[in-house]
């Protein structure tokens, strides 16, 4: 196995850390709050084809893999860029799954998202993009269905000033029904903590390099305070914490890309030897979701006072680096189901 980025994801690192620079940032971020989005760099984004690249060459796409889409993920998180691309492309590639995929959803002028949660009641709760998708894919019951309306664009509060917005699917599309419906949105869900995780290792990579950057030049005693002990100590660690989970996320898309299902692929603690999909793509969300938080506390502390003014631009990142990775659940719950799938096995093989 050989995480190591490609040639052609090397170019697709440049290429969009690139655009992201230039479209997104935390200027941009701070503009398009509270709602969490911001719609001329998504209209810019459409050129790049970024929305449609993770879909197969037969439904319009670019036929990226799902480690490409990593590498674009977090390239977004280190920007903070307010864009759903990590919601989209996941849609999207279950919508082509079940031949449903249209083309404005290939294009990406019609946002497409994935409500987490199964609904309840008809109603979807706390949907990421909820506020600026079009279309809603989500699980009701033992059906996988179809929501397409009109994007309510208005978001609820949150601390990371996210698009998140409940979404009503009635009269939705049936997409799939029974074992089969399940089987596609538990899939769809692990792409969306492989690819969220590595939006996280954006955050902390970013984060770090504020952290840095302000300790170079923070002058305090007639020296930089990166000079002292207690600075250093605070940073010292992190670049290994970034990169650990750096590595965890591609390793959980490489299992993704390799079709590693629960069915396939292996759980063996005695060993610690892991491709299980479902296991990693779990494991890299908490995972970079900590680094993230981490990594963003120690910089802003770094900061000291400033690092809670909203002029500094870590403040940024400390929020968005908890509300991205509270999205899904809360991680101990997440934690609890890893362990089921670990246990499990074990006891199987037992």
């Amino acid at each position: 196995m050989d995480l190591a980025l490609t040639a052609d994801q090397e170019t697709l690192r440049e290429v969009f850390a690139d655009f992201f620079a230039s479209e997104a940032g935390p200027d941009r971020a701070r503009a398009a709050e509270p709602s969490g989005f911001d719609s001329r760099s998504w209209e810019r984004l459409l050129e790049t084809g970024a929305p449609g690249m993770g879909l197969p060459e037969s439904a319009g796409g670019g036929g990226a893999s799902l480690g490409d889409l990593g590498v674009v993920a977090e390239e977004l998180g280190a920007a903070i860029a307010p864009l759903p691309l990590v919601e989209h492309a996941v849609a999207g590639r279950l919508l082509a799954a079940t031949g449903a995929c249209s083309e404005p959803v290939a294009e990406g002028s019609d946002i497409a998202t994935l409500a987490l949660r199964p609904a309840r009641d008809g109603i979807c709760h706390l949907v990421p993009a909820g506020a600026v998708a079009r279309h809603v894919v989500a699980l009701d019951g033992d059906r996988l269905v179809l929501s397409s309306s009109g994007a309510p664009g208005v978001a609820l509060g949150n601390h990371g000033c996210l698009p998140l917005a409940h979404r009503s699917i009635d009269g939705a599309t049936v997409l799939l029904e029974g074992p089969g419906a399940h089987a596609a949105f538990d899939r769809a869900l692990d792409e969306w903590r492989t690819l969220t995780a590595a939006a996280l290792v954006g955050i902390g990579r970013t984060a770090l390099d504020l952290g840095v950057e302000y300790a170079k030049e923070r002058h305090q005693f007639g020296k930089p305070i990166g000079a002292f002990q207690a600075v250093q100590h605070l940073l010292a660690d992190l670049p290994g914490l970034v990169d650990g989970a750096r590595l965890l996320s591609a390793k959980a898309a490489w299992a993704g890309d390799s079709d590693l299902d629960s069915s396939n692929g292996v759980i063996d603690l005695g060993s610690n030897d892991i491709t299980d999909f479902a296991t990693l793509a779990g494991m890299a969300l908490v995972f970079a979701g900590e680094a993230a938080a981490t990594t963003t506390d120690r910089s802003l502390h770094v900061h000291g006072g400033y690092g809670f003014a909203e002029e500094y631009d870590i403040q940024l990142f400390y929020r968005r680096a908890r509300a991205w990775a509270l999205v899904l659940d809360d991680p101990a719950r997440e934690c609890r189901r890893i362990a089921d799938l670990l246990l499990a096995t074990s006891e199987d093989a037992a």
